[in-house]
């Protein structure tokens, strides 16, 4: 039985699945970012077996596709014989993704602070933890937050990989409703429309905290 589409009933699927999307996109930024966070620590620690696993973890998860990523924690688990959800997957996936490319952004800014700054600190006598907490991660973080903004964007655009294990985001909405309708001009036009309306504040966003941060130094 065909049933029949207006154009307000796509649009009004896909905003419910981009509900889905940006649900996704907090879950995994905010998760990430706290995994990202233990991560950044251990990286440069003094500790040399820590820094190795953590370099290893970075390296694996920048040096393979997100796609295999989402892939293995879908169908690897399930051998283990835990059964995941597409939506638990798309989470779990994500989040280790973004884990991995923050805590190589914000190590990046801690590196970027001048060494100047390290040796005043133990001038004063400060131990490590000290110098990080009250002197080089205050500037890191301001260094940090113009990417950070930046890198939210491909948390966003990395959620439309998550529709080949089955999870109903935006992408996935419009493929079956592209099928449904045979109208994939208009749907997968939206799709995009939907993409640029999440994208394009944080980018704007973005570009301004870079130029506020740039004139203030």
């Amino acid at each position: 039985m065909f049933v029949q589409f207006t154009t307000w009933d796509i649009v009004r699927n896909l905003l419910e699945a981009g509900r889905w999307t940006l649900a996704l996109s907090l879950i995994a930024f905010v998760l990430g970012g706290l995994v990202g966070l233990a991560i950044l620590f251990a990286r440069i620690s003094k500790n040399r077996l820590l820094q190795a696993l953590t370099k290893g973890y970075i390296e694996v998860f920048q040096g393979t596709p997100l796609l295999m990523q989402l892939f293995i924690v879908f169908f690897g688990l399930s051998l283990v014989g835990l059964d995941v959800s597409p939506w638990i997957a798309a989470a779990v996936g994500l989040t280790l993704f973004t884990s991995a490319y923050l805590a190589e952004i914000w190590r990046g800014c801690v590196e970027s602070v001048p060494r100047g700054q390290w040796e005043a600190s133990a001038s004063l006598a400060l131990s490590y933890t000290q110098q990080m907490r009250y002197v080089v991660l205050p500037q890191a973080l301001r260094i940090a937050i113009a990417p950070t903004v930046g890198f939210s964007v491909q948390v966003v655009k990395g959620t439309a990989v998550t529709s080949i294990i089955g999870f109903a985001e935006l992408t996935k909405t419009g493929s079956m409703l592209a099928n449904a309708t045979f109208q994939p001009f208009l749907v997968f036009g939206l799709v995009a429309a939907g993409y640029f309306i999440l994208c394009y504040p944080l980018s704007l966003y973005a570009k301004s905290l870079e130029r506020k941060f740039h004139v203030a130094r």
